[in-house]
């Protein structure tokens, strides 16, 4: 998951979801950069440091959005196997890769994350890994609580995130 140069083209594609535009970025492989609930394409890039950023962008249509609207169909595992690329050190990537083992409707808090890490008292690194994570929902880092159960924050919004985890409880039980 971790590479460290940029892509030369990639497209970008916005499709409607329940919680709003949700934008795409996906590199020429079909591999998500960047993903959010926004219809600005700046807004999606400038989650990848400009050094990571490609080089060429097209709109269009990528096959992860196929699975983007299976997930708000009630498919929740259709994200589970789309292919995604970050840019970041050695624990980022076991992070990240944490994350897409995290089930729908099993969210953990950070000092859970921490622990399934292997280091149960990085409870800050754990939290910096959610934050730097590009391709939201893919990845997702949304199912990662503050210790006491309460929200806490979400690039894309709160409101955001309490519907993710509104649908995954729901469709979990």
């Amino acid at each position: 998951m971790t590479a460290t140069t940029a892509t030369a083209t990639a497209t970008l594609q916005t499709v409607a979801t329940p919680d709003g535009p949700f934008t795409l970025l996906v590199d020429e492989e079909g591999r998500v950069l960047a993903s959010g609930w926004t219809a600005e394409a700046d807004a999606v890039l400038a989650r990848l440091r400009p050094a990571h950023r490609p080089v060429d962008v097209t709109t269009g249509t990528t096959d992860a959005a196929a699975a983007v609207a299976a997930y708000y169909a009630g498919d929740l595992t259709a994200i589970d196997t789309v292919p995604v690329r970050q840019f970041g050190t050695a624990l980022q990537s076991a992070g990240w890769d944490a994350l897409r083992g995290i089930p729908a409707g099993g969210p953990l808090s950070y000092t859970g994350f921490a622990a399934a890490l292997g280091q149960p008292s990085a409870v800050r690194a754990a939290a910096s890994i959610c934050a730097r994570n590009a391709p939201a929902l893919f990845v997702p880092c949304h199912r990662v609580l503050r210790t006491d159960g309460s929200l806490g924050g979400f690039a894309w919004g709160v409101e955001v995130k309490e519907s993710l985890l509104a649908r995954e409880s729901a469709a979990a039980r």
